[in-house]
């Protein structure tokens, strides 16, 4: 932008100087004395005569030699008269034309205009350029803070907006009683909390938290992520910390949000060659700001992290983050409960039942669900359909779980029949070993970045993981591939991540849960965060090479006993899965409930052609 006005600019400085030029040059070449004058107009080679004032102009006929002169006499005012007598013996009435005086503001305006083009010069060139040093785009803008303000007058979020973590509303209340009313605080002597650090997994609903808080107190809300205070200038992050706090302490009581504060609060002296001093000096910065000689009591910190473990020991002591909420994952309730709130944005179906749908979202975050909702709507929108029915929610949440369908993929029929049987093992598997989740939904259909899926939903939250439920969940991941070998006489690589998984969960038995018996209730598990966070250039080493040896082997143990046992169930039930393979391939889609039908031997082609209502008893 700037380069474009200086192009105008000088632009326009050219265009005023041809025209300046021009008009120079043309009055020089014909000023007449009025006698002179007089006879061209006798002659006929006048068009026009202009009386202006004291000044006679004309404008010759075209084809004349002379394009443009000027009487280089001024007529006397009283003599006007007399002259226009004179002109008009010798020209017609209308072509002489008279104006009232002399065009004072166009005289005014050529007259200051060099003034202005001056002035303006200097402001472009010195003026500007020394104001920007401090402002917007300046050298010293660096150290300006970048926090953003949200104002009263924007749309407030309130605790109506916030769902699912009724706990951590309850502990920020005084928060805002204090916010609100910070007198009846300090007449008892009570200390409100410095700093609130909110933790948990990415989508749980922090920074929603922190905008409602700011809603419901109606005070200033600065909000600034750790990662605009580093820049590659050493001391820039500090400045900006310091001119956050003194924008905030002009305004308190008000609220400072750090989102992502893990970017600027890692631990200090960590990292290969002795960590980042920039980002040090920033974090020292922050950490004097928040209780150091001169603080503010009426500003309040609040800071979203989902690393807890990787933040200064500093920062999270008392006087500083001294509380600490933790906003886990919601539960069943809790999940109703911000899906009601978002289904109130859109249109939807009285028959719906949002208590069924958040029963089928496990482990599923405030974020995902507004997903949810928001998707059903678009697709409901796509089908032409009025309202947003529990189709397209159910729709909605399996695309947002497991990823969209690929119809339009073309997949050969070995292919087809590979995955198939996979994924009836896995179907056939979940049905018969109790511990497991039930199956929601088999598919064929690429979903994802998968050739097909078997989706399981738990009927509860589970909080524990338990020993008999793990190795019933590593035998469903197995029996995929077991069920290829057995039907297919040859296995594929799409038993990759299920090996994955099932190795993983393995892992853990053996290392961090104590679910060995051969090796007991110890933890086995290596440092690695030591080469993440940079205490040591060099991993540890915490087991001897004979305890590796043991881990190794009890892991194979439990992975080949599983595997065991997940082909000794598909090899009892070798009709059963051939008949699930045969509706998938038909089908391509199954729902738990055909699954449990083609189980019990029922035909769900018939299943699917009856009138609702009709009973269908299995065959004897």
């Amino acid at each position: 932008m700037k380069n474009t006005f200086l192009l105008l600019f000088i632009l326009a400085l050219l265009i005023i100087s041809i025209f300046y030029a021009y008009k120079t040059s043309a009055e020089k070449k014909a000023y007449l004395t009025f006698a002179q004058f007089y006879e061209e107009a006798k002659d006929g080679k006048i068009k026009t005569i202009f009386i202006t004032g004291t000044k006679i102009d004309g404008e010759y006929k075209p084809g004349e030699t002379h394009k443009y002169y000027k009487i280089i006499d001024e007529v006397p005012k009283e003599s006007i008269s007399k002259v226009y007598d004179e002109l008009k013996s010798v020209v017609s009435a209308k072509d002489i034309r008279f104006s009232s005086g002399d065009n004072f503001w166009y005289q005014v305006f050529f007259a200051i205009l060099p003034v202005l083009l001056i002035v303006g010069v200097i402001w472009f060139f010195i003026i500007r350029q020394v104001k920007g040093i401090g402002g917007p785009g300046g050298p010293l803008a660096f150290g300006k803070s970048k926090a953003r303000l949200i104002g009263k007058d924007k749309r407030k979020t309130t605790f109506n907006d916030v769902a699912g973590i009724e706990e951590s509303k309850e502990e920020v209340k005084e928060i805002i009683e204090f916010l609100r009313d910070p007198l009846k605080f300090r007449k008892l002597g009570a200390r409100i909390p410095r700093g609130v650090l909110l933790i948990g997994p990415p989508g749980s609903g922090k920074t929603l938290l922190a905008k409602a808080i700011a809603g419901e107190a109606d005070v200033p809300f600065f909000t600034m992520s750790g990662s605009d205070f580093v820049e590659m200038f050493v001391g820039v992050g500090a400045s900006r910390v310091r001119d956050l706090f003194n924008t905030a302490k002009e305004n308190s009581p008000c609220i400072i949000f750090l989102d992502e504060i893990d970017a600027v609060g890692r631990q200090r002296g960590t990292g290969l060659g002795g960590g980042h001093d920039e980002r040090e000096q920033t974090l020292n910065a922050i950490l004097v700001e928040m209780d150091g000689f001169d603080t503010d009591s009426s500003v309040i910190i609040m800071a979203a992290t989902n690393r807890p473990d990787v933040l200064d020991s500093a920062l999270l002591r008392p006087g500083r983050f001294d509380r600490q909420i933790v906003i886990d994952l919601p539960d069943v309730k809790g999940r109703e409960a911000i899906l009601k709130v978002h289904a109130r944005k859109i249109k939807i179906n009285p028959a719906v039942d949002l208590g069924t749908l958040a029963k089928t979202t496990p482990m599923l975050s405030g974020a995902d669900l507004e997903a949810i909702i928001n998707e059903s709507a678009l697709l409901a929108v796509m089908r032409k359909k009025p309202t947003v029915t529990m189709e397209e929610l159910e729709e909605a949440r399996d695309k947002v779980r497991w990823g969209r369908e690929k119809r339009s993929r073309e997949i050969d029929e070995t292919d087809r029949k590979i995955t198939a049987y996979h994924e009836s093992g896995h179907a056939l598997a979940s049905y018969l070993i109790p511990e497991v989740e039930n199956v929601h939904k088999v598919t064929i259909i690429s979903r994802g970045g998968f050739l097909g899926a078997t989706m399981r939903l738990p009927e509860k939250d589970r909080y524990h993981m338990q020993k008999k439920y793990i190795l019933g969940n590593i035998t469903v991941l197995y029996s995929g591939r077991v069920a290829e070998e057995l039907f297919c006489q040859d296995i594929s690589a799409g038993a990759r991540s299920d090996i994955r998984e099932a190795t993983k969960l393995a892992r853990f038995m053996v290392c961090e849960w104590g679910m060995s018996e051969k090796l007991g209730p110890i933890s086995y598990t290596e440092q690695e965060e030591h080469l993440f966070l940079g205490r040591e250039i060099t991993k540890t080493k915490s087991i001897s090479d004979d305890t590796a040896k043991k881990i190794d082997e009890e892991i194979k143990n439990i992975l080949f006993s599983c595997l065991q046992r997940a082909r000794e169930l598909i090899t009892q039930n070798k009709d059963v899965c051939d008949r699930l393979a045969r509706a998938l391939l038909k089908h391509e889609v199954l729902t738990g409930q055909d699954v449990e039908n083609v189980i019990k031997g029922m035909d769900i082609d018939t299943l699917k052609n009856k009138e609702v209502g009709e009973e269908v008893r299995p065959p004897a």
